[in-house]
């Protein structure tokens, strides 16, 4: 090899960056200490950006597109060179190519239980998880904030600070939504997308967006998922007597189509113990006794009477009756009046019951 051909390799003519890989962001052009010759060609595809650093500064931004690298493509790194009167010499320089495409393979989720406050349940546990994408919108923070000078930057190395800072926002996202832990699969695109978007505030100073994520499960602890398992089958279930009924009558047809074999005593103590609750689970319930109506009737005053009137048996009548016929005029106290327990008829002047009900007649004047 001559010389020409020696200082020929020493000098680079072609700048790009091919990715073969779905997971880097960064990429820093191998220059193994050869210099960028001038008027060489920098291919920026769509989906990156070229970034210069000279000695430690970023010098220029390229967005997609081919460039003759000439002093007039690099007005800063013109000046720092002091490229002032168009010397076209070789420089050094390293040149970073930052992918600006969406990164869409991540994933996030919640190592502990989110505690939420529900207007119906009380204080519950919510676990979540999904997937999110990011993208670069601005290289020049990314590669303050996070590159630095490592060669390759993959999404390996951010996706776990952007997983704890998306589970740190989630228990906000839920809490602030106001929603009930049953209407919250309802709305997980609108909790998503809200969330998006405090992410894409919080990291615009890396550089940084979340352009899109997705909320794919919203679940409850086991222990609490099978509680409302539960009650959700007794709403199912409905009328619970008419269920035990039919658990009964399944019950009944289990047993006869399981044979006892040698067991038969056994089988048929359990027979009887199985038809005893079938028994009770098929008996309709007693009815409750019907409220009355109106109030009892008064008891009566003792045992009623027969009176003698006109030289007929009249009777029985309670005393009640007997006082409207004293009204009526049809019982004086010379009436004859008999009841059981009675050696005979007597006058109803002299039975203290019915001789009450006759007018009182005050006592005579003393003498003056």
């Amino acid at each position: 090899m001559g010389l020409l051909d020696r200082v020929r390799g020493q000098f680079i003519d072609i700048v790009e960056f091919l990715d073969d890989s779905r997971d880097t962001i960064v990429w820093r052009f191998p220059r193994q200490g050869n210099e960028i010759k001038m008027g060489a060609q920098l291919v920026v595809r769509e989906g990156q950006n070229a970034v210069f650093v000279n000695e430690g500064t970023i010098a220029d931004v390229f967005t997609p597109g081919t460039y003759t690298l000439e002093t007039r493509n690099l007005p800063i790194l013109s000046d720092l060179k002091g490229w002032k009167y168009g010397f076209n010499s070789p420089f050094k320089a390293e040149v970073y190519f930052v992918s600006t495409r969406l990164f869409t393979d991540l994933k996030w989720g919640t190592q502990h239980p989110v505690t939420l406050r529900d207007p119906e349940f009380g204080v519950v546990r919510l676990r979540a998880f999904g997937a999110y994408a990011i993208q670069v919108v601005d290289p020049t923070k990314l590669l303050r904030q996070l590159v630095g000078t490592d060669p390759q930057f993959r999404t390996e190395e951010v996706s776990e600070f952007l997983r704890e800072t998306i589970v740190g926002q989630v228990g906000s996202a839920l809490a602030n939504s106001n929603l009930p832990m049953l209407d919250l699969a309802a709305n997980q695109q609108t909790i998503a997308a809200t969330l998006a978007g405090t992410l894409t505030t919080n990291l615009a100073d890396m550089g940084i967006s979340v352009p899109r994520l997705v909320i794919q499960n919203i679940s409850l602890p086991p222990e609490v998922e099978e509680v409302l398992d539960k009650r959700t089958s007794m709403n199912v279930v409905g009328n619970l007597d008419q269920y035990t009924k039919f658990q009964a009558a399944n019950a009944i047809e289990d047993a006869a189509n399981n044979p006892s074999g040698g067991n038969s005593g056994l089988g048929l103590g359990v027979g009887v113990a199985l038809g005893r609750q079938v028994g009770d689970a098929l008996a309709p319930s007693a009815a409750p006794a019907p409220a009355p109506a109106g109030p009892p009737p008064l008891p009566s005053q003792g045992a009623p009477f027969y009176l003698g009137i006109g030289g007929q048996q009249i009777g029985p009548v309670d005393t009640a009756g007997v006082q409207q016929k004293i009204t009526a005029g049809e019982v004086t106290t010379e009436t004859l009046v008999w009841r059981q327990g009675m050696a005979g008829w007597v006058a109803a002047g002299t039975v203290p019951e019915i001789a009450g009900l006759f007018g009182a007649t005050p006592p005579p004047l003393p003498p003056a």
